[in-house]
């Protein structure tokens, strides 16, 4: 599955790279094969398209990459937080119950 997504991405990637690279900002490109046409609006029809393209193979290569995230980081049993950078943890064995009268350190108050 993992590596399936990742074979989507390549494929994804190398379309939108096709389809960026064939667009001319100023309405060239792949348009400009098609001036004849521009009566039928074949010309404003291919822009369209490509732009539409662009915007879809955008948020498949987006929503893809975020589902290669999550499946490429849960392939190993040990997910979670790195312990061996956190210092070691002291143990301390619970203190015995206080008495009537006895203040933390083991000591009678002082009398007011």
């Amino acid at each position: 599955m993992a590596y399936f997504l990742l074979v989507l991405i390549v494929i994804v990637s190398i379309l939108l790279g096709v389809v960026i690279l064939v667009q001319n900002p100023k309405g060239g490109g792949l348009a400009m094969g098609f001036q004849g046409a521009g009566s039928i609006g074949g010309v404003q029809r291919t822009a369209d398209f490509m732009e539409k393209a662009t915007w879809y193979l955008l948020g498949a290569l987006f929503v893809l990459s975020i589902l290669a995230g999550i499946v490429f980081g849960n392939m190993t049993q040990d997910v979670g937080i790195d312990e061996s950078v956190l210092p070691p943890a002291t143990e301390q064995a619970p203190a015995a119950p206080l008495n009537k009268g006895e203040s933390e350190a083991g000591e009678a108050p002082a009398a007011p």
